[in-house]
């Protein structure tokens, strides 16, 4: 939510807008608007959708995370995500552009997991295991990977991992197509 309170405040100074110039477009009271502003008040989606429509933006505009428009992206940029309940953690490693097709990404695999079903789609994949222990089956055929080892496969064949080590297995994977959109 912290980030919706900074756009608020960065769109309504780029309107040249004072809190009360807010405050009579939208119907809500100054001092509201400003604990908004300060992160000190929650709102709700109707206020938020008066706000939007006060600095001519549409309410989406406040969950949106802006695109990397650099080819670079820093570490501290970069954010952790988790799929479905999997205690697999995702971190994007790619920038955000139009037409790209591959997907870096670095996975981290706790130890005693493993995908109950294998996969197919469109595509390849490349794993190269940075840590640990890792079981690759593709296409029926066990491969036990340890650091430095890699394995690149068509992605139409089934496909599945699992780390029955008990430590995690840290994988730098680059696949196509592209599948996380910012």
């Amino acid at each position: 939510m912290e980030s919706i309170y900074e756009k608020i405040r960065l769109l309504r100074t780029q309107h040249n807008m004072t809190l009360k110039d807010l405050s009579i477009k939208t119907g809500l009271s100054i001092s509201f608007l400003s604990q908004v502003e300060r992160g000190n008040s929650s709102l709700a989606i109707t206020s938020l959708q008066k706000i939007g429509e006060a600095l001519q933006v549409p309410i989406t505009y406040f969950f949106e995370e802006p695109a990397n428009d650099s080819y670079f992206l820093p570490e501290k940029e970069r954010k952790r995500f988790q799929i479905g309940g999997s205690h697999v953690v995702y971190v994007r490693l790619g920038g955000d552009f139009p037409d790209r097709a591959l997907e870096p990404i670095h996975i981290t695999l706790p130890p005693q997991q493993q995908q109950e079903v294998a996969f197919n789609h469109p595509g390849e994949e490349f794993y190269f295991i940075l840590e640990g222990k890792v079981v690759t089956v593709v296409d029926g055929k066990e491969h036990e990977m340890s650091k430095g080892d890699t394995i690149h496969f068509p992605s139409t064949l089934d496909h599945t991992w699992y780390n029955h080590s008990d430590e995690p297995a840290q994988i730098l994977c680059v696949l196509t197509p592209v599948i996380f959109k910012n």
